[in-house]
């Protein structure tokens, strides 16, 4: 699966020492302080080891390097203090300015779109999740076919896909790239086609799907080992799921569910990964109910759920999708702020607070899902021939019986239901 130009990436990231840059242009929402701890701790997911970090103020940004001369030169000067073999920018670099500034600075560096890349490389564990990152990762360097420095190709292993050819290489690894990716498209559209046909039996069969989301590390899959006793990857990790995992539950008022845990989401997402990962996201666009996660002792929690809903919003979850908010991580608060926030939570619409690592207020989450997710069922009466036991199982299962008798030769059953399961029902 090389591209001909793929070195190993363990050589240069584990234990690479790191420069984070903010270069803060007065777009974010965010205090530049809180972009550097998210960047770094993106980096030290990957075993990088942050030997500084530095927040920009940019006026004018420069096309040659984004950041003024003079900051450059100061960045320069850290990076050899600091021993540093790699400047990791939490911005958009162009190529031409990635190449001007490790000339500059004489380190590797990489922009946020590269560095949420190479964690992805390092995480997907299944065949699907590989070839999802790999498509991201060669329309990522597609553009960045330039010659490197050639000291740092001297100095170093690579870093991923972010090393660069030599001049003479440019045109044969565009084509290769071109190749690559058209094969990679190919097999990601059977993954897709496979899944439909997956979501298809599940809408027939017919199970409520309940999608976990929320911005990486929010607690998502602590509380899918809460919910379904899964033993799911749970770390103190951004990024710590990244292939989406199903399991079925049961509520009150509804035999079955399926709840899906996916992959975490982060500010400025790139685009080229939003793109790749489609087919898991589609499991979230196509979700009976969203569950939303929030880390609500996180600094930035009002930003991450802005970040969350605008994610949401470009992989085409429709408006009106049934929500529940879930204020995540209550115990990290002393107990007054941990009433607090249950006594704000109790007076909002589908707002739960809790913590998923102790499973205070988890009894509650599950009751507000049955809720809404019986919202809207009406009573219906359903005479079904006496030899139809599949009929009946499945009223009981997906239904509520309120009264069952026999008139003859049919069993007559009143069952509320919701309207989408008695259409599915007549189908069956």
């Amino acid at each position: 699966m090389s591209t001909g130009f793929e070195r190993d990436r363990d050589e240069f990231s584990r234990g690479a020492r790191a420069l984070i840059v903010y270069p803060d242009q007065g777009a974010s929402s965010r205090d530049a302080e809180a972009r550097l701890e998210e960047t770094a701790g993106l980096a030290e997911a990957i075993g990088i080891v942050v030997a500084d970090k530095h927040a920009i103020r940019v006026r004018a940004p420069r096309p040659a390097t984004l950041i003024g001369s003079g900051q450059v030169e100061a960045l320069a000067a850290s990076a050899r203090m600091e021993e540093a073999d790699l400047v990791v920018f939490d911005a958009a670099l162009t190529p031409i300015q990635q190449r001007n500034l490790e000339k500059a600075i004489e380190a590797k560096v990489i922009d946020r779109t590269g560095l949420i890349l190479e964690i992805f490389g390092e995480r997907a564990a299944t065949a699907e999740g590989r070839l999802q990152v790999e498509l991201a990762h060669l329309d990522y360097q597609a553009g960045r076919l330039v010659r490197s420095w050639t000291h740092l190709e001297r100095q170093r292993g690579g870093f991923g896909f972010l090393g660069g050819p030599g001049e003479t290489q440019i045109e044969a690894d565009r084509r290769l790239i071109r190749d690559r990716m058209a094969r990679l498209r190919r097999e990601l559209e059977q993954v897709t086609r496979t899944r439909g046909l997956h979501r298809d039996r599940r809408q027939r069969a017919p199970w409520p799907v309940i999608a976990l989301v929320g911005y990486t590390n929010a607690g998502k899959s602590t509380l899918f080992n809460r919910l379904t006793g899964a033993d799911v990857m749970a770390k103190d990790l951004l990024f710590a799921t990244l292939d989406p995992t199903l399991r079925q539950i049961s509520l009150p008022g509804i035999d079955k569910a399926i709840l899906s845990d996916t992959v975490g989401f982060v500010s400025e997402l790139p685009t080229q990964l939003v793109a790749a990962f489609k087919a898991t996201l589609e499991e979230v666009v196509s979700a009976d109910l969203l569950i939303h996660v929030r880390d609500v002792a996180h600094p930035d929690s009002e930003a991450q759920r802005a970040d969350v809903e605008a994610v949401l919003g470009e992989i085409g979850v429709p408006e009106g999708t049934p929500t529940i908010e879930v204020w995540n991580k209550l115990d990290l608060f002393d107990a007054e702020r941990r009433n607090t926030l249950l006594a704000d939570a109790s007076r909002r619409d589908n707002v739960v607070a809790l913590s998923a690592l102790t499973g205070e207020g988890t009894n509650t989450l599950i009751a507000a899902v049955s809720e809404l997710l019986t919202k809207g069922h009406r009573r219906y009466t359903v005479a079904l021939d006496a030899s139809d036991g599949a009929g009946a199982a499945w009223l009981h299962a997906h239904g509520e019986v309120l009264a069952h008798y026999v008139d003859g030769e049919r069993s007559v059953y009143d069952v509320r239901l919701a309207e989408r399961d008695y259409e599915r029902f007549n189908r069956r």
